[in-house]
């Protein structure tokens, strides 16, 4: 062999040395990057997961919260229709005459100049004390002012129950 052919042989077996290592090298790296792959596939599910259980506890704790006021809607809803059937009965009883509003008179005011009697009349319930027949017309106003101070109470309640559901 001359000198020329065995320099030849050597460099091919370097080419073919080094070629193998790169084959060895890029073997080894697809080895790690199939091996990251599957840990970052891991990864994600795990994380879909537990975003996934996350969403369903807070679709459950939105359904709750509805529910809780939904029910106290109703209940505040059947409040204020209970308030207005009371207060449209006493409208008409006021109406008709078959109730009337009076007022407790100061028996001590000798300034204020009524002369309704101190004694009760047959058939009344109140003892001894002066009292007065209201006009109906301001029984009326006072009836409306009344059930509005009602529904507000009610109204009241039923943004105070909103909110603690809410907050909850």
């Amino acid at each position: 062999m001359t000198p020329g052919q065995i320099l030849g042989a050597i460099l091919l077996a370097l080419a073919i040395g080094f070629g193998g290592a790169w084959q060895v090298q890029a073997w080894h790296l697809g080895e790690r990057l199939a091996e990251q792959a599957g840990l970052h596939k891991d990864d994600l599910a795990a994380i879909s997961n537990a975003a996934a259980a996350q969403v369903s506890t807070e679709r459950g704790k939105r359904l709750a919260a509805e529910q809780r006021t939904t029910s106290a809607d109703q209940q505040h809803f059947k409040e204020l229709s209970d308030a207005q059937r009371n207060q449209a009965r006493l409208r008409d009883q006021l109406a008709t005459a078959d109730v009337r509003l009076s007022v407790f008179l100061d028996a001590t005011d000798s300034a204020s100049g009524c002369s309704v009697p101190a004694t009760p009349g047959t058939g009344s319930v109140v003892h001894a004390a002066r009292r007065a027949k209201l006009d109906p017309a301001h029984a009326q106003r006072i009836i409306r002012i009344t059930d509005d101070g009602d529904d507000a109470i009610i109204a009241l309640r039923a943004c105070q129950a909103y909110v603690r559901a809410i907050v909850r």
